[in-house]
């Protein structure tokens, strides 16, 4: 119960910031702090919004179809990679910096050179967010394998369990809790990885629509359309989150 009026508690907070930023917003657009062609008021990116929804509509479907396939991807590449850096501590040692180092390359800077490659269709796209969204389902997969009790491992080896079982029985179940975080983190990356690889090319999707209405200096449209982003990468986590409660029913009874 004190759980339960504790995330009631926290969620109106939530919802009076929300409002409060609102207000100020409004508040400096009708006082013209900054000029309404450069803020426009959040009543104008509201109707901006409803009108353009078609449109935006349009271009989400080619945007979350960039993004669940490059996120199922880059998840499954990230579980095979951790499992395999697990298993052998060579290919650990040999490869965990070059993973590391990946991430130090900037997205803006590669979405060019895939956009070379491979064309402008929807291959490069899918590669940039695999690219975006295998490091952090690695590591946490990685971090949670090697943080389980090595005397239940040591336990189970000397009953005769094999890699398989310890893995199965001890390292997964432990594991669950660091993968979804980490899972939480690539489903948002997934749909502002597609926007950026789109604006740099592409036929369709919301950051070909950016690029759009930004050469149009439609900013109402740009406000609401990063507003839809938003949404989209807010509703992805809480699938997430969902899908979390579903395989580790353990958890909610703690």
């Amino acid at each position: 119960m004190k759980r339960k009026s504790q995330s009631i508690t926290n969620k109106l907070w939530s919802c009076s910031a929300v409002l409060g930023l609102l207000f100020l917003w409004q508040g400096i657009s009708s006082l013209r702090l900054i000029e309404p062609y450069l803020l426009p008021s959040p009543e104008r990116v509201g109707r901006a919004l409803i009108t353009e929804f078609p449109v935006l509509m349009e271009h989400a479907k080619i945007t979350l179809t960039e993004a669940f396939a490059g996120l199922f991807l880059g998840v499954v590449i990230g579980f095979i990679i951790a499992i395999i850096m697990d298993h052998f501590d060579k290919v650990y040692r040999a490869f965990y910096p070059l993973i590391v180092l990946t991430q130090t390359v900037p997205t803006v800077a590669l979405a060019p050179l895939l956009v070379l490659w491979f064309g402008y269709e929807m291959t490069p796209k899918i590669i940039l967010i695999v690219m975006t969204t295998f490091f952090p389902v690695t590591i946490g997969l990685l971090s949670g394998f090697r943080s389980q009790d090595p005397d239940a491992v040591s336990l189970l080896r000397s009953m005769g369990a094999g890699p398989v079982s310890i893995f199965r029985y001890i390292k997964l179940p432990g594991a669950m809790k660091q993968f979804f975080s980490s899972f939480r983190i690539s489903a948002s990356y997934a749909v502002v990885g597609a926007v950026i690889s789109e604006w740099l090319g592409g036929f369709g999707g919301l950051g070909v629509y950016m690029t759009r209405v930004k050469k149009a200096f439609a900013f109402d449209k740009m406000f609401a359309v990063i507003i839809l982003i938003s949404i989209i990468s807010l509703l992805l986590m809480k699938g997430v989150d969902m899908l979390s409660k579903k395989c580790m029913p353990w958890e909610q009874k703690q």
